[in-house]
């Protein structure tokens, strides 16, 4: 599934206009749990927090960037599948798979205060500060109300005209909703209003490099300290979780 994945987004990015993918380095690197089916990413007021999947292991946890420590972790119920993490009004809000349902936590205290359902699958969560976003596996991108997750719009996310599928992962990232596509190794530079793809950010030579044979370890999670100007990326069972500077 991903090799055909890659060659379906290859083939997709070898039509239209030429390209140029956006440029990148590495800043810094540090441990990320092996365990952890890495599913959403956030940075906030000096933490990471992420949220894993697999039935029977989902949870939300606080996790200290420097070491990899999980500092503390709720479980997500067993019968769900954890999906996409972000923050709003001093809460955590994450998703889950396949059952239409969202959570709300407290994030001084980890406990679920609140729960909320959508139609279709959740993805990937992130938001502008104004409303949530949310993806759910396909081309679409929904604009969810932060009070009740009413649904006010959505766009189709494209390249050259053409749907882009599998949106997964996302962070909204001065003005741009960055985002992994799953079973590749490229994130996805998306303009908000219209859907279209702006550039891609090829980060191949970074997932050749850890060499990693488990099929589900695709990249996956990304997370930016608005404060810092610090940009994060890692991937599912990934040992590192990477720092990484774009040169636009």
């Amino acid at each position: 599934m991903r090799a055909i994945a890659g060659l379906l987004l290859a083939l997709l990015l070898c039509t239209g206009t030429a390209r140029a993918d956006t440029a990148w380095k590495v800043v810094a690197s540090y441990p990320h749990d092996t365990n952890a089916f890495t599913e959403g990413l956030i940075f906030l007021d000096g933490s990471l927090y992420e949220s894993t999947g697999q039935y029977g292991r989902s949870d939300i946890r606080e996790v200290d960037l420097r070491t990899g420590k999980v500092l503390r972790s709720a479980e997500v119920p067993n019968i769900y599948f954890g999906e996409g993490l972000t923050h709003w009004d001093g809460a955590l809000v994450s998703l889950t798979w396949k059952r239409g349902t969202g959570f709300v936590w407290n994030r001084s205290s980890f406990r679920q205060t609140g729960i909320f359902g959508y139609d279709g699958e959740g993805w990937g969560l992130t938001q502008d500060g104004k409303q949530l976003i949310m993806s759910d596996g396909t081309d679409q991108l929904r604009f969810l109300d932060p009070k009740d997750f009413t649904e006010k719009r959505r766009v189709t996310v494209t390249w050259n005209g053409k749907p882009v599928r599998l949106i997964n992962e996302l962070e909204y990232v001065k003005g741009e909703i960055l985002a992994n596509v799953w079973m590749t190794d490229r994130i996805a530079r998306i303009d908000p209003a219209s859907g279209a793809v702006i550039d891609w950010i090829d980060l191949s030579p970074l997932v050749r490099k850890l060499a990693l044979s488990d099929y589900d370890a695709v990249l996956n999670g990304i997370a930016y300290d608005a404060k810092d100007d610090r940009l994060f990326v890692t991937g599912k069972y990934w040992p590192k979780l990477y720092e990484i500077k774009l040169k636009r």
